[in-house]
């Protein structure tokens, strides 16, 4: 058994144990994710075989106590061949790290990983009802996520991905620009109180120049909603969406993950150069993250 572990937030975790998983399957061994056993019961994950609080609990204090051997994949400079063969050699280990990458295998075993990670229909059916209430009367249209990552990112890599509501206000214009002829349902997520939408609609409802060419552009197309959903249903709205603009942040990339909806980064374009082909698969990003 392949105990897997690791600290962080739910999609830093998603993602660590699929890569564990991933390799698992590949070598024919069984696989818990320690952190989805107990933490996060939102998830298919958390009926399987072996998710359960006391397999967490002696998962814990075995490999504490020095019982079960631990591979730590902690650092980027780690000797991940070393750790594999350690992973190899032992029936029973714990894996832990956020630097355990298997790139190639996680593709393999993609439907599989987007299965055990399928939202609960407990929470899913909740933001599916929400969301069709937001578009009735509405044909043709796309819908965009907008990931809004404020919090921790006030300080994490000194806040230069904490960008401001206007910011992503002009992300969402430059969208509706690429798509003129559609309705936009705008989706936003965020762990940032004082977002509102009704300050994101007045903000895109107003007229304003476009490139400096003497015309204007008017958002009346473009309706922006906020769930008010927890971290699970917001991150099964986003996945719902047909295009999603964020920060960087494995909170998107999870989203995009399950359908393979074109995502765009907000640190590698800015708003005025935004176009489709900014908007990339998740395997582009996958192998990206920050």
């Amino acid at each position: 058994m392949i105990f897997s572990r690791d600290k962080s937030q739910m999609c830093n975790n998603l993602l660590q144990f699929a890569h564990v998983y991933a390799w698992a399957r590949e070598h024919n061994r069984s696989v818990m994710s320690m952190r989805f056993s107990y933490k996060y019961p939102y998830f298919n994950i958390s009926k399987s075989k072996y998710a359960s609080f006391p397999m967490y609990l002696f998962a814990k204090y075995t490999a504490a106590l020095k019982l079960l051997p631990t591979a730590s994949f902690k650092h980027d400079d780690c000797d991940k061949d070393a750790l594999e063969q350690m992973m190899l050699r032992h029936k029973h280990i714990v894996v832990s790290g956020w630097f355990v990458r298997y790139y190639d295998l996680f593709l393999k075993y993609r439907s599989e990983i987007c299965e055990l990670f399928t939202v609960k229909k407990q929470y899913s059916d909740n933001v599916k009802e929400k969301m069709m209430r937001c578009e009735a009367g509405t044909a043709d249209f796309l819908r965009l996520g907008v990931h809004i990552r404020r919090g921790d990112y006030a300080t994490w890599n000194n806040g230069i991905y904490c960008y401001s509501d206007e910011t992503y206000a002009s992300y969402i214009s430059a969208f509706a620009k690429l798509h003129p002829e559609k309705p936009i349902h705008v989706y936003l997520s965020t762990n940032d109180a004082a977002v509102k939408a009704e300050h994101y609609q007045q903000m895109l409802s107003t007229t304003k120049p476009n490139n400096g060419n003497g015309t204007v552009t008017s958002a009346s197309n473009i309706k922006v909603h906020l769930l008010g959903g927890n971290a699970v249903e917001d991150l099964f709205m986003l996945s719902e969406c047909d295009y999603l603009i964020g920060a960087p942040s494995t909170y998107s990339l999870v989203a995009a993950m399950y359908r393979d909806i074109p995502l765009c980064r907000m640190d590698t374009v800015k708003a005025e150069d935004l176009t489709k082909e900014s908007f990339r698969l998740f395997d582009y990003w996958f192998r990206r993250i920050v």
